[in-house]
């Protein structure tokens, strides 16, 4: 706006400039051919004529006429103030050399304008000065400016009004994000950000309350965890106790039940043992940095390798253990956790499948993938415990879950080893219809 403005004062100020010069110039030279027709400064008996046509000239149009002879001397001045005197300006010099003239001075607020003055064989025997107030023109500008000056004023108080408005409009959701975000930061992970209407900032919100509700979840998982660690560490320290207190408080206890105490005191650091042993293969799959030792790995010969390991515990509830390959399949993988995390899947396959059952583990794959398949005719899973199945101490039958020495922490082992290595599994079930786990891992590993 004060560019625009400035712009249009320079305009205004040159656009009647130029037409006021033009229009003194034009007065100069009517005022020249007159005096030349008419031979007023060659007949010396036509001054008073002379004299009187400026007079009326200079009052008509309201300017100052200074005629001067080539000498520059004052023949007649309308004001009556340089008679006689030697008048000596640029315009004055320009005209006597044959050249017209008009210039704006802006310090006396007026136009002087030059018209040279010739005799019958064309010598330059004078020349004519007119110097024309430019008051009015110049109040008339000065007028445009103040009042464009007062409209550019007004104009920006109104914007400056309604950038304000809007910024608050734009700014407000922005710190309602900001100040959720802090209370966030501070371990308020209830709060959540309100949205209203579809924008770019709702998205954002509604980004940032997913992000709280997976943190939230994540505290709650890790409260959870903890609780668990210590009621299944705790269970078999009380067991513990409890058994040392008894043959403690025994004065003479019979050297058979100092055995069968010391065998249970033996079974439950076993219990503990394999619980911290399980803890801390999952404290190692959750740094995964350093979490695997990538290799080329026959997916077929692991798999018959720990079905070998794991028959004896089927033959004791004589349960079937099958193995069917489609094909043979080698991955780049971390034989080692890969070995555990399938082995885990079997072993619970034979846990939870009655007596006379069947385990079944097939493999199969593509040009990209393999798929591992354990299928058991076991006591199954519904619906709502499939989601649940592969957190950390999550029992689908508690007690039939203690009986079998379980941790509750194989399945979660399985799921961390399988998305380490960048593969998904899941699983096909119904209560009381067995369970089938599917494995999905891709034959060549990426980072990431």
């Amino acid at each position: 706006m004060l560019l625009f403005s400035f712009i249009m004062s320079d305009t205004l100020r040159s656009y009647f400039t130029d037409i006021n010069e033009k229009e003194v110039l034009y007065q100069a030279n009517k005022i020249a051919g007159s005096i030349q027709k008419a031979e007023y400064l060659t007949d010396p008996g036509k001054k008073e004529s002379f004299e009187y046509e400026m007079d009326e000239k200079s009052n008509e149009e309201n300017f100052r006429i200074i005629v001067v002879n080539n000498a520059g001397v004052v023949v007649v001045d309308s004001s009556k103030t340089a008679l006689g005197k030697i008048y000596i300006v640029p315009e004055i010099l320009t005209a006597l050399d044959g050249k017209d003239q008009a210039n704006l001075r802006w310090d006396e607020h007026a136009i002087y304008a030059s018209a040279y003055i010739e005799n019958d064989v064309s010598e330059k025997i004078g020349a004519v000065l007119i110097v024309s107030s430019f008051d009015d023109v110049y109040e008339l500008i000065n007028v445009i400016n103040h009042r464009w000056l007062i409209l550019t004023v007004g104009i920006s108080i109104i914007v400056a009004f309604i950038v304000f408005f809007v910024s608050q409009l734009i700014l407000a959701p922005l710190k309602n994000i900001l100040e959720t975000i802090k209370k966030i930061s501070e371990g308020q992970l209830h709060q959540r950000i309100e949205i209203n209407g579809k924008n770019e900032y709702t998205e954002i919100a509604d980004a940032i309350n997913n992000m709280t509700e997976q943190l939230e979840q994540v505290e709650s998982s890790r409260q959870e965890f903890v609780s668990n660690v210590s009621h299944e560490l705790k269970t078999p320290l009380s067991s513990i106790k409890v058994l040392s207190e008894s043959i403690l408080l025994q004065e003479e206890m019979p050297t058979e039940m100092y055995r069968e105490f010391l065998q249970d005191i033996n079974s439950e650091i076993d219990r503990m043992t394999n619980i911290v042993n399980d803890l801390l293969a999952l404290v190692k799959l959750d740094h995964r940095e350093d979490a695997l030792n990538i290799g080329e790995t026959n997916v077929n010969r692991m798999i018959q390798d720990v079905m070998k390991r794991l028959y004896p515990l089927a033959e004791k509830k004589n349960i079937e253990l099958l193995y069917e390959s489609n094909r043979d399949m080698t991955v780049e993988a971390d034989e080692m956790k890969l070995s555990l995390a399938v082995s885990n899947l079997i072993e619970n396959g034979i846990k939870y499948t009655p007596n006379d059952g069947m385990v079944k583990v097939t493999i199969d794959g593509d040009h990209q993938n393999v798929f591992i398949t354990v299928q058991d005719t076991g006591m199954g899973i519904n619906e709502e415990e499939q989601s649940k199945v592969f957190k950390r101490f999550y029992r689908v039958d508690k007690t039939r879950d203690r009986e079998t020495g379980g941790t509750g922490l194989g399945l979660a082992i399985t799921h961390s080893t399988v998305m380490l290595h960048n593969g998904s599994i899941k699983i096909v079930s119904s209560e009381g219809n067995g369970a089938t786990f599917i494995v999905r891992l891709p034959i060549k590993h990426s980072e990431g």
